[in-house]
């Protein structure tokens, strides 16, 4: 009784939908929606729902329930991207999936989020949790330098290793990077930006990272690299960061701090840099709109990837600048759709190495969750609902005009 209460709500949520979405269950077919297309392409989906405890998961947990009853295979899809652009494209209906019996498992949520608060002790916590999961996980899907960041695409048909060597390009000639400069990076990855800008520029990098995994293995390929003399990787808070650098770059960390860090992360990236240096950071960002409502909820990326993070809009990061900074913005370009097609290459890469990831001894949980995070990423930067930014900032002294000809072709 209670399954079919909670299967009607539920229907009739949808059943208005800018879109098509088929539902199958115990052998009978339900048509939700009107018609409706994007670029010439049919907005459309098949749903298979295959427990009933499905609309149980929905009903307590909304959005981030429909994503936990996946990992735990009560439905399937035949295009989990479209899925997500069709629910994007009808947000109305997205939120109120949020309501009712939804807003106990919210609060809830909420509440173990607040304990994910990114202090010095629980940001080590909370990049461990994902960052940590294995070295030989990540080497399966992303490309050849390890770049876990959106690269930037000329065309959908160029490879990912193409796209994420001419980011890291664009950032050091943004930059303007030489021999002479003493750059430092906040958040390491396994090192690729700091392997391309000394191996390339001839800059001196001081590196830092909260991830033992990324530590070690970073510290392996600078040294692999004969890089050891113009890197150092060490495993600080950024908080904790001392000295005056020339270049700074912080390439999709500033999602790890917290959003009551803002203030406190531009203020150490100008502390950092000397009167005329300049700031890289590539952030991925939410629309100015929906950025305090979204720090209100907890979505599924929050609840099972990347505990403690959020995602700063535009306005929200110039405002902290403001406070807390001399910074002054330089220039902002958005990359946005090339993280679309970024993590449509890491998701082909990871489903079609799964006997190996199996192999390391991830369960089948574990390779749904990430396949579903994977496409509600994709389909999310494909509408534009997420975006993906480069903040050019300088110090007062800088004068960085003699340097734009020289990144825009990369």
């Amino acid at each position: 009784m209670i399954d079919r209460l909670l299967r009607r709500r539920l229907l009739e949520t949808l059943m208005e939908v800018r879109g098509r979405i088929t539902l199958e269950e115990a052998g009978a077919v339900t048509v939700l929606g009107t018609p409706d297309e994007v670029d010439g392409v049919p907005l459309t989906v098949h749903l298979r729902i295959h427990d009933p405890a499905f609309y149980r998961q929905v009903a307590l947990n909304g959005s981030v329930g429909a994503g936990e009853a996946y990992m735990d295979g009560l439905w399937d899809c035949d295009d989990l991207v479209m899925l997500v652009r069709l629910l994007v494209r009808n947000r109305d209906r997205l939120d109120a999936m949020e309501t009712g019996t939804a807003r106990l498992g919210g609060w809830l949520m909420k509440g173990l989020h607040a304990l994910s608060r990114n202090t010095r002790r629980g940001s080590r916590r909370n990049i461990a949790a994902h960052y940590d999961l294995g070295n030989p996980l990540f080497a399966l899907f992303l490309d050849a330098n390890l770049m876990y960041s959106s690269a930037i695409f000329r065309d959908a048909g160029e490879s990912l290793e193409t796209a994420s060597e001419r980011k890291l390009e664009r950032i050091c000639r943004k930059m303007g990077l030489g021999p002479q400069h003493h750059v430092v990076e906040i958040g390491t990855g396994w090192g690729g930006f700091a392997l391309h800008a000394a191996g390339r520029h001839g800059c001196r990098v001081t590196t830092t990272t909260l991830s033992r995994e990324q530590h070690d293995l970073a510290l392996q390929r600078i040294a692999e690299a004969g890089l050891a003399d113009r890197v150092d990787v060490v495993m600080k808070d950024y908080r904790d960061l001392q000295g005056r650098y020339d270049r700074l770059v912080s390439i999709e960390m500033i999602e790890a701090i917290g959003h009551q860090y803002l203030d406190t992360y531009f203020g150490k990236v100008a502390s950092l840099l000397k009167d005329d240096g300049m700031a890289l950071i590539q952030a991925i960002t939410i629309e100015d709109h929906r950025y305090a409502q979204a720090l209100k909820s907890v979505d599924f990326i929050k609840r099972h990837i990347f505990p403690g993070s959020f995602i700063p809009s535009v306005g929200a990061m110039t405002g902290a600048i403001a406070r807390a900074s001399d910074l002054r913005l330089f220039n902002l370009e958005d990359i946005g759709p090339s993280y679309a097609l970024t993590l449509r290459a890491w998701r082909q890469r990871f489903m079609a190495r799964l006997p190996e990831v199996r192999a390391l001894g991830y369960d089948e949980r574990f390779i749904r969750m990430w396949e579903f995070y994977l496409a509600y990423c994709e389909g999310g930067f494909i509408e534009r609902s997420i975006g993906d930014v480069h903040l050019w900032l300088t110090r007062p002294g800088a004068r960085p005009d003699q340097f734009v000809p020289e990144w825009q072709g990369a």
